[in-house]
């Protein structure tokens, strides 16, 4: 039977002691190295703005001891880069110089450790104009009304516009603003939604003042009324006599009931224009409605076409 060979516990002890002495000896020394740093740009002018993602990170050489590198390398603070001085190289293109930043980036450095070089000696920002634009609103409706019911007015979107801030060349291009879906089923009285504003696909940095608007409508019962109404023949010439077999016509139109009892039969006027049936060659007249009430939706005229003849 092989018995195991066990290794003694001083040699382990006297192992780990070289160990750590040999650290000591080493991070001790003072090297030159380096070390990434994460970075971010400040005091940009106000009426300007990244429209790009700049470099993250600056490779930088230090000289310091290996413990106050490696404590460093475990906890790399943030690196504040000043871009309040720039430099224009194209249109939106900016750059600016390292070699500027050094003792601002010398003081924000761990104590020990000492800069040596900044291995890059550009950097480049890609930063539009800041403007603020009002645009309007585009609303996206799916509603339906209950049989016999419809919108008393137009829909009412508050606001209708909303203030939008970003750089210049997105703004510019920017004609209106969507709304999300407002999905309605049998509507049949007044409402009132919060809806939200749908961010434009493809834009970056954009600011805007609002993120929902209200969109109202006023919703009543709509009725059917009708009325006999003459009508009118214009730009008859003087030495023309038409005979008509009716001299009225039949306009029924769709209101609201609440404003069913203000519509009368003085509220129309129609006329048929002898000129437009000369030049179109027709041998009848067409009635149309010159003059109606706003309030009614819609309407129809029977018969839409009036047979004359010219008298000689």
């Amino acid at each position: 039977m092989k018995t195991k060979n066990k290794i003694p516990k001083t040699f382990i002890g006297f192992l780990v002691a070289s160990v750590l002495i040999w650290l000591l000896i080493t991070l001790s020394k003072e090297y030159v190295t380096t070390i990434r740093f994460p970075i971010q740009y400040k005091n940009i002018a106000q009426d300007k703005l990244l429209q790009a993602t700049p470099q993250k990170e600056l490779e930088i050489a230090v000289k310091a001891d290996g413990f106050k590198i490696l404590k460093t390398r475990v906890n790399t603070r943030n690196i504040a880069i000043n871009a309040n001085v720039l430099s224009r190289k194209a249109d939106a293109k900016y750059y600016l110089l390292t070699k500027n930043q050094k003792i601002s980036i010398q003081k924000q450095l761990p104590s020990g450790i000492v800069l040596q070089e900044i291995l890059k000696d550009t950097l480049f920002l890609d930063i539009g104009t800041l403007v603020t634009k009002k645009i309007p609103l585009k609303p996206n409706l799916k509603i339906n009304y209950h049989v016999g019911y419809d919108l008393a007015e137009d829909i009412t979107i508050q606001p209708d516009s909303i203030l939008v801030s970003g750089p210049e060349n997105y703004i510019s291009a920017i004609e209106h603003i969507n709304l999300s879906a407002l999905e309605l089923e049998d509507v049949k009285a007044d409402f009132k939604k919060k809806v939200g504003i749908k961010v434009p696909k493809d834009t970056k940095n954009l600011k805007f003042n609002l993120k929902e608007v209200t969109i109202s409508g006023k919703v009543e019962k709509f009725t059917e009324g009708t009325f006999e109404i003459p009508y009118r023949i214009t730009n008859i010439p003087n030495n023309v006599t038409l005979n008509t077999l009716s001299k009225t016509v039949e306009v029924t139109f769709i209101v609201g009931l609440s404003k069913f009892n203000e519509i009368t039969k003085n509220s129309f006027q129609v006329e048929c224009d002898y000129k437009f049936a000369l030049a179109n060659n027709l041998n009848y007249l067409i009635p149309k409605l010159v003059n109606k009430p706003s309030e009614i939706k819609s309407y129809k005229i029977a018969p839409n076409k009036i047979d004359f003849l010219i008298q000689k």
